[in-house]
């Protein structure tokens, strides 16, 4: 019989899910939990070797197709490559996740150059364009689904990763935006908003140090994919997350700001 888990992903069954960032993390469950409801899948990432490891797995265990395409998203011309893969093989995306993102913690002047601005092609740029390449197939069949993946830090300033916190803050307003664009027609468009998970983020990002309270991919994925199934335009990934995220809305905007900041200030040998 199937679980909880395979009767909500069951709701893309058949159909072809786009996923990118699918090499780890989140990225990874999300394309597992969809696997196990009956959706093929497009994975892509910058990893070929976990990207081919993955669909095997997931060919292997739930028996469905999975395309791999390799691709860096902070190149300007990676969104059309991908369209471009899935055009060329006759395939409809009926839901797309913008999964794919990366921080980096630091003092913004100290931060290279071409890493913020690869931040912010990534983060923001490529999800713009992917919604845009694929949105108008799915107004056409008056049918399709997006996820987007923003974060707890959309909901506020955080200094030491501020960059970060602002591509994200851009993810969900345009998610919120875009759902509500979408309604008439039957198009769902949900932000993700998970807090610290279990994932390669922290370590990519330089914030071990800061991790603390980590959920699970797993469960930060099934709660996304609920949540879009259910027709929200974003949710945040635990309760505490939640309480966090609302709390300070309580809290003027430059003490939330200034709490932060003592948080994550770099701490001196």
């Amino acid at each position: 019989m199937p679980n909880a888990t395979s009767r909500m992903a069951a709701n893309w069954s058949g159909k072809w899910a786009l996923v990118t960032g699918a090499s780890a993390g989140i990225g990874v469950a999300l394309a597992e939990e969809l696997a196990s409801g009956g959706t093929k899948l497009v994975l892509t990432a910058r990893r070929k070797d976990r990207l081919e490891e993955l669909a095997r797995k997931l060919t292997a265990a739930h028996k469905v197709y999975a395309e791999v395409l390799p691709a860096d998203l902070a190149d300007s011309n990676a969104p059309e490559k991908i369209f471009a893969f899935t055009r060329e093989k006759g395939i409809e995306i009926e839901l797309l996740i913008n999964n794919a993102g990366f921080g980096q913690y630091g003092e913004f002047h100290a931060i290279e150059k071409q890493r913020l601005l690869d931040m912010v092609q990534v983060n923001c740029h490529s999800v713009v364009h992917l919604t845009r390449l694929y949105l108008p197939e799915m107004i056409a069949r008056r049918r399709g689904d997006i996820l987007m993946l923003a974060s707890t830090a959309s909901f506020q300033a955080v200094p030491y990763i501020s960059t970060y916190a602002a591509t994200k803050a851009f993810d969900l307003l345009f998610a919120e935006g875009l759902a509500e664009e979408m309604k008439p027609y039957g198009i769902r468009v949900c932000a993700l908003c998970p807090g610290s998970t279990e994932s390669e983020f922290h370590v990519v990002s330089g914030q071990e140090k800061f991790r603390r309270r980590t959920e699970t991919a797993k469960k930060v994925a099934h709660t996304g994919l609920q949540a879009l199934a259910a027709g929200k335009s974003y949710v945040i990934s635990g309760l505490g997350n939640y309480l966090g995220a609302h709390g300070e809305r309580l809290i003027p905007r430059r003490f939330v700001t200034k709490i932060a900041a003592g948080m994550f200030k770099p701490r001196t040998q």
